[in-house]
């Protein structure tokens, strides 16, 4: 087969494209940050104060994160493969921009400060906010790429059976109790994952 995978090597240049990739698409994310069209609006509900801030869980929502979607380079079957996974995360980022620019949400002020940098978690995610802004909400982008990654890998190795959906899962809750995001991001950000992969099937 002439794109084929044949060696360890072809696995690390994939590595490394997709750390690339990553970075690049952040920048995109970026820019929405700053060329919003309108103020950003609040979807605050109930259901938010449900969810105090638990630091520790900023471990889950940016620590398990990329590496599993990095390890997502392991189950490619070949070069052609993986460059139409990869497009399939373009087409979730030109819609995830489009929602960031025109229908800007974002997370009350009062939330980030309740993060007082007294922890290694505190302080992790005062980083992490640092490059986050409290924009670029809706729909979750964290729960958008976890559920394409899952669907993914469950299709490319169906042993993970429902399984894998624990991922995704867990970034929901970790993006509630880190304050990252409103309940009302979550739903949207889950559909929008599954939809990219079911047009990701049908080009296939």
């Amino acid at each position: 087969m002439l794109f084929q995978i044949q060696n360890k090597m072809d696995y690390l240049v994939m590595a490394v494209m997709s750390v690339i990739v990553i970075i690049g698409i952040y920048q995109f994310y970026f820019w929405c940050q700053r060329n919003n069209v309108r103020k950003p609006t609040q979807l605050n509900c109930f259901v938010d104060n449900w969810f105090s801030l638990k630091p520790w869980w900023i471990w889950i929502y940016s620590g398990i994160y990329y590496p599993i979607m990095v390890f997502m380079v392991f189950s490619f079957q070949d070069i052609r493969h993986f460059n139409y996974v990869v497009f399939s995360f373009f087409l979730l980022l030109l819609c995830q921009m489009f929602f960031f620019v025109f229908f800007p949400v974002a997370t009350p002020a009062s939330w980030r400060k309740l993060v007082s940098g007294n922890s290694v978690s505190e302080k992790f995610m005062r980083y992490v906010q640092s490059l986050d802004k409290s924009n670029n909400c809706f729909p979750s982008m964290h729960v958008s790429v976890s559920t394409l990654t899952a669907m993914h890998l469950q299709m490319n190795n169906p042993s993970f059976g429902n399984w894998i959906f624990i991922f995704p899962l867990l970034i929901c809750i970790s993006a509630l109790y880190t304050k990252q995001h409103f309940f009302l991001d979550l739903l949207p950000g889950t559909i929008l994952g599954w939809c990219m992969f079911k047009i990701f099937v049908f080009i296939y």
